[in-house]
């Protein structure tokens, strides 16, 4: 079955594509077809990457069943904001992205609102094989968006360079500030780097969002306040904004250094692969690129080392695991082909497969073997007690943004704690 994988503009909208064919054969031996193999259909997932061979690799898998399914993946421009009239159009996709951030914000009802209910037991999805704090369900217990790969807050690791310099990976808060004190007197400027420092505030933010998360994990009572950016919830930030500060103050992150890498994403992981950079502060979304730079990477190339991702280890436990969803997939309901739809999403939400995607996208998996890929196998040691899933608690993008805002204006020093935790609700 032809396909194509495309980039549309965003005046064009989208319209049925086809595409070659590119292919990892290997059975899924737990899936059984439930429909005619010779059906004949098509199914168009839209989103916001610009590739995705991941899905490509499934599509292949998925016609060794159904080889009369023709498949495409489209990326939509802007998709944020037309997503909602991408829905409501004529060639409405059968699949669409979703995101954490759009719950709970009444710019995306309209999205919401054309999503299937992906827990109605008819449909056979196995949800089971996705860790529980990774499902959103609503106050009528419905999945409307099920992750297809999971992200977190931490580090990437040069294990290589730690036993060069004889030290070890710390494990706690204070064996970070003693690692970084090491790694100064052996003349590394700034022993964690990070993102950009710019008004985004990812380097700040990636330190402090965990924290943060954990604080209302232990006061849950103040997550609806928080959401509704009430400024009692701003007192709750004050330990995650004391950390970053204390991490600035104390020289392990010097926000010079830092301010030299100019994007968040490729250039941070091309600074990295350099080789002299301890710890590198990012996202797992970030690690996601790490694979395919590998090679174009001089310097890596020719140096190649082993590193990891890990949690970063702010307290004397260890570092708080933010188990989060990274992309989510929603099931248009009023889509053509909509039992084939459920029978593609059937087939996708399996351990296996699951575990395929993230491996190919280097991405955490959303499935239950969380240390499967090596890059992510710190994150498989993480205790119990220090895995936060910001799903459960329910935090809304609301919250995540006044955090944002005040670790990056406590950390570039424009304001103090006391005036972030005052102003919380009101930043901006």
């Amino acid at each position: 079955m032809k396909r194509i994988f495309s980039i549309i503009p965003a005046i064009f909208m989208i319209f049925g594509l086809v595409a070659c064919n590119s292919g990892n054969h290997q059975e899924n031996k737990g899936f059984v077809p439930k429909l005619d193999k010779s059906t004949v259909s098509k199914i168009n997932i839209v989103g916001s990457y610009s590739n995705f061979e991941a899905l490509e690799a499934e599509f292949d898998r998925f016609n060794e069943y159904y080889p009369n399914v023709e498949m495409s993946y489209t990326k939509i421009d802007d998709y944020n904001n037309l997503i909602t009239t991408v829905l409501d159009g004529n060639d409405a996709p059968n699949i669409f992205f979703s995101f954490s951030w759009m719950t709970g914000n009444s710019a995306y009802d309209g999205v919401f609102a054309h999503m299937e209910n992906l827990a109605d037991a008819s449909l056979g999805l196995d949800l089971d094989c996705i860790r529980p704090g990774l499902l959103n369900r609503d106050s009528q217990g419905r999945v409307l968006t099920v992750p297809i790969f999971s992200t977190s807050y931490g580090m990437l690791i040069n294990n290589d360079l730690f036993e060069k310099e004889g030290l070890k990976v710390p494990a706690t808060m204070q064996e970070l500030l003693d690692v970084c004190a090491s790694f100064r007197e052996k003349g590394y400027a700034s022993p964690m780097m990070g993102y950009s420092v710019n008004s985004s505030g990812s380097l700040m933010n990636t330190v402090a969002y965990p924290i943060f998360a954990e604080t209302l994990a232990e006061h849950p009572e103040m997550v609806v306040l928080a959401n509704q950016c009430d400024p009692a919830a701003g007192e709750y930030m004050r330990p995650a904004l004391e950390t970053l500060s204390l991490l600035i103050n104390s020289g392990c992150i010097n926000l010079g250094e830092c301010s030299e890498i100019s994007d968040n994403y490729t250039e941070v992981i091309m600074r990295f692969f350099e080789g002299d950079v301890p710890m590198m502060i990012c996202t797992g979304d970030t690690v996601s690129g790490t694979k395919k730079r590998e090679s174009q990477s001089t310097a890596f190339t020719e140096n190649p080392f082993n590193y990891t991702f890990a949690p970063i280890p702010t307290t004397d436990k260890g570092g708080y695991f933010l188990d989060s969803p990274s992309v989510q997939f929603s099931v248009n309901n009023s889509c053509e082909n909509l039992d084939m739809t459920n029978e593609f999403m059937r087939f996708l939400i399996s351990r296996t497969e699951l575990n395929q995607m993230a491996s190919v996208k280097r991405l955490i998996t959303p499935s239950k073997d969380l240390s499967f890929d090596k890059v992510y196998a710190p994150i498989g040691n993480v205790a119990s007690d220090l895995v936060i899933s910001p799903t459960t608690l329910g935090i809304e993008d609301t919250l995540a943004v006044q955090i944002r805002l005040a670790s990056y204006k406590v950390g570039t020093g424009s304001m103090t704690i006391d005036e972030a935790v005052e102003k919380y609700g009101s930043l901006e």
